[in-house]
């Protein structure tokens, strides 16, 4: 069997005028995970990444912690959903910036009832693909994995919604569950598969053994 490790980016800037940058704790958490890895002897046979930035620069943090470089194939298929479209597609009136806990408790409510929307083709978030070609990323990116043979070692650096696509796809899940999946994956967190030339299966999820230690676990972060 060979093991795929998906990782969520480290935390990005959530509620800034641009998203898709990480911050000083993301890359943190990041190089925190690359030493993980690099005292446990992990290897890698390839990566994969999104093509996003906060994508790539997690990739850099864990490279630093790692302390070896990991050339990386970037796959658009990968690359997270648009929040804010989903949002918007059964919300067109405003929205403030979410920086108060109500605010972003609203604001996953929407999220919720916009993915759930979208997945069921009840709506057609602008710029955004249709559900089942954003799912059909993922599945190419599972794919490739496959193809790569037995016992192989691989990385995916990537976003909540692919990697809860992933899993989903893995456990025959309903959209629901997806939903459940996605907005409990946690910043730098790794879900692992073990897999054969045929299928994935689910080994954890989520976990973050790289913050688990009295001086990290001020590092765990969800957004």
């Amino acid at each position: 069997m060979g093991s795929l490790y998906l990782v969520r980016h480290g935390q990005a800037s959530f509620g800034a005028a641009d998203y898709d940058q990480l911050s000083a704790k993301g890359h943190e958490q990041c190089r925190h995970l690359g030493a993980y890895w690099r005292e446990r002897g992990q290897r890698f046979d390839a990566v994969f990444t999104g093509t996003l930035k906060r994508h790539l620069q997690s990739l850099a943090g864990i490279v630093e912690g790692y302390g070896e470089d990991l050339p990386a194939v970037a796959l658009p298929g990968l690359n997270e959903y648009d929040a804010d479209a989903v949002v918007r597609a059964i919300h067109p009136g405003p929205l403030g910036v979410p920086t108060d806990p109500e605010a972003v408790k609203q604001h996953f409510r929407l999220l919720r009832q916009g993915l759930l929307a979208w997945m069921r083709g009840e709506t057609a978030p602008v710029g955004m693909p249709l559900h089942a070609d954003f799912a059909a990323g993922v599945a190419d990116a599972l794919a490739r994995v496959l193809a790569l043979g037995v016992g192989k070692q691989v990385l995916i650096v990537s976003s909540g919604g692919p990697i809860a696509t992933a899993v989903a796809r893995v456990l025959s899940c309903p959209p629901e569950t997806f939903v459940e999946l996605n907005l409990r994956i946690r910043n730098s967190a790794v879900t692992e598969f073990a897999f054969n030339p045929k299928r994935h299966r689910l080994v954890t999820f989520n976990t973050l053994a790289h913050l688990d230690t009295a001086e990290t676990r001020a590092h765990i972060t969800h957004a």
